[in-house]
Order: C-alpha cells, then structure tokens, then sequence
C-alpha cells in the first residue's frame, strides 16, 4: 500500500507534538518521573511476553490508576505548556550551557564570599546550585532575575526587609536565575526539630533533586550545605569552596556523606 501525503502530514505533527512535550520537560523534575513511566511499561511488557500472570495483573491494575496520577504529577508542566501555547511560545529556552573550570571556581569563591559575608552579618540566606536535575519548575515559582551570579548580587537579594529577602536564589550555570523561590520542605524525622524553614527547604530540594543547597542561619550565623537528603552543617568558607568544587565539577561525585570525618545534622 503506497504510503499518501496525508500519511507524511500525520507522521510529522505527532513528531512534532512528541518533540514539544520532550522540549516542555526538559530542564524539571518531570524528566525523572518520565523515566520511572517508561520502566514499568517494559516490565509490563516482559511480564506479558513471559507470561508472569501475577506481576501482568497487579501492573494492569495500576495501568488504570496511571491516567489519573499522570495529570497530578505534570500538573505544573501542564499548566506551563497551556500559558506558553498562549503566549504563542513553546520553543523557549532551557538549560544553560555547562560551565567550564575557571567559570566554576569563579561562582564557586563568589558563592563562598557572599555566604561568608552574610554568615558574619547573621543575615540568613538559601542558595541552590542546579546540577544534573533542572530546576525550572522551582524557578517559574520565584522572581525572575536572569543575573550573572556575583557576590554583589548575592548580598543585595538577601539584604534585611527586601522584598528577594525570604525564599531561596537559584543559580543556572553562572546565571543566577531567580530569587524568593519556594523549595518543598523535608518531613525527616532524621533533622532535629530545632532547624528553621531554610534548613528544611535546603533539604527538602536535596532529596527530590541532585542540586546543592547553601543556607546561612539568622540566628547563628553559621553555613551548612545540604545535598541528598543530608545537612552538613557549621562550614568555614574553605570547606565550603573545596565540598562545592567536588560537586560541581563534572557533576560531581555521589555519596552519602560529603565528608566522612564531619558529623552531619542526621546524625546529631
């Protein structure tokens, strides 16, 4: 059967659509979550194929509940893809380039300085450091500031009774993209009760993401980093400009704790 032009016309609008949705959550959390779909479809395939009855009838199952899970979870994508359509602007920007090593230790010293700075003012701050996972849903929920990333900049946006003040700065590469963001809270009952909402939010971003997050405390004036789930807390500035490099750096390497020899606040 030869194939028609309206066969072409159909193969390249849903190419288009597929790309669209591809390029929407590109730079979010929803890339991982796209993974996770696309697992249990081929274990749903093999169970088939094998003939696993039980596993085939426990995942038919959740084929019915997958539908509905899937809007909740990319409601924000959803909506994001809605208001760009609007706007008559779906191929928007994504991921800034990666940065190369002078650029890395440049914003590496300049987020240390400032955080030294602040810690010595007592002025509490919440800086997070995109890495692999993109972070533009957390970004959209901040100001938006698409500002080179400077000690400078940094100190004014945590300045005392600014409105940039309460939330945290994500910075994108060298780009320091938005400020007053908000950041999920973690719930561990791991963290002692005696951590504010930055603290938290610093967690929190570090269990759902692989970014790192810097928190300078109000009260103490000390630094902690937060990454995977874990607080480590009471940082000079050179530790915090060498745990940085390591983990920016080529992504960094992946561990449960960031310096075996300093206790973290999951274990206090």
């Amino acid at each position: 059967m030869p194939i028609r032009v309206l066969d072409l016309l159909d193969i390249a609008i849903v190419t288009a659509l597929i790309f669209q949705v591809l390029w929407l959550v590109r730079g979010t959390r929803a890339v991982q979550l796209s993974v996770g779909l696309a697992v249990l479809f081929v274990v749903y395939t093999a169970s088939r194929l094998l003939k696993l009855n039980t596993l085939q009838w426990v995942l038919s199952y959740l084929g019915v509940v997958i539908p509905i899970a899937v809007l909740v979870i990319f409601q924000p994508e959803l909506r994001r893809m809605l208001e760009q359509l609007g706007r008559g602007g779906v191929f928007v920007s994504g991921l800034g380039p990666g940065l190369g090593r002078e650029e890395t230790i440049r914003l590496v010293n300049d987020v240390a300085r400032a955080c030294r700075v602040l810690a010595t003012r007592k002025t509490g701050a919440l800086v997070v450091l995109e890495r692999r996972t993109g972070l533009s849903d957390v970004i959209e929920s901040g100001i938006k500031i698409d500002g080179l990333a400077s000690v400078q900049l940094l100190i004014t946006t945590f300045f005392h009774n600014t409105p940039l003040h309460d939330g945290a700065v994500v910075i994108r590469g060298n780009r320091l993209m938005a400020a007053g963001c908000l950041l999920p809270l973690s719930e561990s009952p791991r963290l002692s009760r005696t951590l504010g909402t930055r603290h938290r939010a610093a967690v929190g971003i570090s269990e759902v993401t692989d970014a790192v997050a810097v928190v300078v405390s109000e009260e103490t004036g000390s630094i902690s980093l937060a990454r995977d789930g874990v607080l480590s807390p009471g940082l000079s500035e050179e530790e915090l400009k060498v745990a940085l490099l390591g983990l920016l750096a080529h992504g960094g390497p992946r561990g449960p704790s960031l310096w075996p020899w300093r206790r973290t606040q999951a274990d206090a």
